[in-house]
């Protein structure tokens, strides 16, 4: 019986404490930072503030608009300034909005419609260049400064008026600088953690954040490619001195750089091809950029040549009516064409031509467009039942639709290019001049050696069989004689292969009229057949990438584009938006003393760092060792950051503009209290002195404000002011500020 007792007392005793646990109050404690609560606030109140103002199309929104519009109406575009991910986000604060996407992006001051959001158009903007407060912050905490000098950094950040201008419309230098702080905290903290609790939950969600923020960052512009570049080099630096860490095992040196690597490459890539496929799967319609992509591209768009191509056969077989199109598509999408006109007898500069029939390549689409696919040894120009398909190798003769008069070439010089090859259409006018007009068809894309042509899939070559000559578009425009139509000539084989040798079969139907005025009746009529046409996402992110990256559009001079060496000191500006009536205007241009203490704040540096490395190079060692690493690895990240963020602009052949400098100032900006207080610890070594150097800080910190709250008017485009009041504010002779004159 007392065993009993013993064993029940036994259970009993999780209960009692529970019920002792129930007696006590629940009490949550949580470490609250007042300081970077403060400066959350202050960055919100300070970006957000009469965000909707003004109501009017304000610079480079005249341009991200039109990206937003097509996001809401889902038509493909192709934006060569960089990936897609930044447009998504200004598109999903239009979407937030409830935006239809109907509005007309076509000038800049145009009042907006009261079917634009405004305010959730230019939200995300404005909270991601608010929380660039906090971040500069905490990344000066987690290099080790003290909370005065995080202070000062988020302060300075908090007060640069370029910053807040841009951060204030739909524009993306404050998303892609929002990713660039955080990619910089997120590896930072990580770093600090691996000293005391690698592989913990905290260490991976800092590792792995830094990726996503960087892969975010080149996903918003490719200029975050440069701050990722500063990172990677950083963390492999910091993995090469793990590697030499002689108190870890061989499997936790392996764990380690393998972590790194799938946080700081294989994460990034991944989400960059997310990005694009998001941006794919969401525009799947057809639209104004379709014409610079492959028909294959095309093809898979809903609408425009999708709905053309609908139900052709996928087969290029022996009396084919075919369309083809040159792959090249630069300087324009164009498509081999001929027409009754022939070439001048003799050109401007006395040359002689053969008096061919002309064929050009033209940038529209044409009855003349359309050629016929025929069997050397017959004489039909229809498809045989069953259809005998064209294979690689194979030899075949070219007959335009309308005029029936076959491809051409001959050891003639070309009208424009006179190493060349005329291409013309045959025309027998009883001379010693014999047609020939046999081409082999090489799959230049094949998989195999047997592959049939395929329509759209297949990038075709075709080698004149007499003169080895490939049918080649030059990209010349001819004369009037030509209508102004691009040049096709005969370039031999043994030049190279260039993509405007390629062509691929567009519109393709299979002929079935053997009478010539039937044929043209058929010619005109819509192509019908089956054939469906699903490009794999790889291959559509594969083009897209590479349109991205080679399509340049013609770089004019702009009023307000300038070169990085007027950024360093601002002698340039940019008038964003002029109200016609009121005068009330918005300008991108910083806080002049913020940029000059930048400037000075780099130069230091480098002048102190030259100068300790000196001396330590001979022995003598002016600050202690710890002082020395954290001045080291606080301005290698700064400094860093700022030359990789500028220094490549030198290198860039495109029209620049002042906010392209942006990335390199914030960098700039958090070395300024990274000096100041090196300088107080280390220079200021008695009181007098530190006393001395803390007053001309208030004073100076008290102009910084000053200059920005002088500055605020053209920042926030209110309060008005007067033309004697604009005048004032011009305080360097290259700004243009915009002053009425009556």
């Amino acid at each position: 019986m007392l065993l009993v007792m013993h064993e029940t007392g036994g259970l009993n005793k999780p209960f009692c404490r529970m019920l002792e646990f129930l007696k006590q109050p629940v009490v949550v404690t949580a470490e609250i930072n007042v300081n970077l609560v403060a400066l959350t606030v202050m960055g919100l109140v300070n970006r957000l503030w009469a965000l909707s103002y003004p109501r009017a199309v304000v610079f480079d929104e005249v341009y991200y608009g039109q990206f937003v519009s097509l996001y809401m109406k889902r038509i493909f575009f192709v934006d060569d300034s960089g990936p897609p991910f930044g447009h998504m986000l200004l598109a999903f604060g239009g979407y937030l909005g409830g935006f239809d996407g109907n509005f007309l992006w076509n000038r800049i001051g145009a009042e907006y419609s009261m079917n634009v959001p405004v305010w959730s158009l230019r939200l995300l903007p404005a909270l991601t260049g608010a929380l660039c407060v906090p971040l500069a912050y905490q990344i000066l905490v987690e290099l080790h400064f003290s909370h005065c000098a995080a202070f000062v950094a988020a302060l300075l950040i908090l007060f640069e008026n370029s910053l807040i201008t841009q951060s204030r419309l739909m524009l993306l230098e404050s998303v892609l600088i929002f990713f660039i702080l955080l990619a910089i905290l997120s590896y930072l903290k990580f770093y600090n953690l691996q000293k005391c609790s690698p592989f913990t939950a905290g260490w991976w969600f800092w590792l792995l954040l830094t990726g996503v923020a960087c892969s975010c960052a080149v996903g918003v512009k490719y200029m975050g490619l440069f701050t990722y570049m500063l990172l990677l080099a950083i963390a492999g630096v910091h993995s090469w001195h793990l590697i030499g860490d002689q108190t870890l095992s061989n499997v936790s040196v392996l764990c380690h750089l393998l972590a790194r690597g799938l946080a700081l490459v294989v994460i990034p890539v991944a989400m960059y091809l997310s990005f694009f496929y998001v941006h794919l799967t969401l525009l799947y319609r057809s639209g104004p950029h379709d014409q610079i992509m492959t028909s294959a591209f095309q093809a898979s768009l809903e609408g425009g040549l999708a709905r053309i191509t609908q139900g052709q056969p996928l087969e290029v077989a022996y009396g084919s009516q075919i369309t083809l199109r040159n792959v090249l598509g630069k300087p324009m999408p164009c498509w081999l064409h001929s027409h009754k006109n022939t070439y001048p007898i003799r050109y401007e500069n006395g040359r002689g031509s053969s008096h061919q029939q002309q064929v050009t390549c033209y940038p529209f689409k044409d009855v003349n467009n359309w050629w016929i696919v025929k069997d050397p040894g017959m004489q039909q120009l229809v498809v045989s039942n069953p259809p005998r398909p064209v294979r690689h190798g194979h030899i075949v003769q070219l007959v335009h639709g309308i005029t029936t008069r076959y491809l051409n070439t001959h050891d003639v010089a070309a009208p424009l290019s006179p190493h060349s090859q005329e291409i013309s259409c045959y025309v027998d006018y009883n001379i010693s001049m014999p047609a020939q007009s046999l081409w082999r068809v090489e799959i230049v894309n094949r998989e195999s050696d047997t592959d049939v042509w395929k329509t759209i899939l297949s990038e075709v070559r075709f080698v004149h069989v007499n003169t080895s000559a490939v049918l080649k578009l030059s990209g010349a425009s001819l004369p009037e004689w030509g209508y102004r139509q691009l040049e096709i000539i005969g370039e031999k084989l043994s030049k190279g292969y260039h993509q405007s040798m390629l062509w691929n079969v567009e519109e393709h139907r299979y002929g079935k009229s053997q009478e010539q005025k039937e044929r043209e009746v058929e010619l005109h009529s819509p192509t019908q057949a089956d054939i469906s046409k699903n490009l794999s996402f790889m291959a559509r992110f594969t083009e897209l990438q590479w349109k991205i990256l080679t399509l340049k559009n013609e770089d004019t001079e702009h009023k307000y584009s300038s070169s990085p060496l007027d950024w360093i000191t601002m002698d340039t500006n940019i008038a964003y938006w002029f109200h016609p009536i009121s005068g009330a205007q918005i300008h991108l241009i910083g806080n002049v003393l913020t940029w000059a203490s930048a400037n000075v704040a780099t130069l230091v540096y480098v002048c102190l760092f030259l100068w300790y490395l000196l001396r330590r190079r001979r022995k003598i060692c002016d600050i202690p060792e710890d002082a020395w690493r954290l001045w080291v690895s606080a301005g290698g990240l700064c400094v860093g950051g700022w030359a990789v963020n500028y220094l490549p602009f030198f290198m860039m052949e495109k029209t620049l503009f002042l906010y392209h400098y942006l990335p390199a100032l914030t960098f700039q900006i958090l070395l300024i209290p990274v000096v100041l207080q090196h300088l107080t610890d280390h220079l200021c070594r008695s009181q007098l002195p530190k006393n001395a150097f803390s007053a001309l800080m208030v004073a100076w910190f008290s102009s910084v404000y000053l200059v920005y709250r002088t500055f605020s008017p053209l920042t926030y485009g209110e309060p008005t002011l007067s033309a004697a009041e604009l005048r004032a504010l011009r305080w360097k002779e290259s700004w243009d500020i915009l002053i009425r004159t009556h």
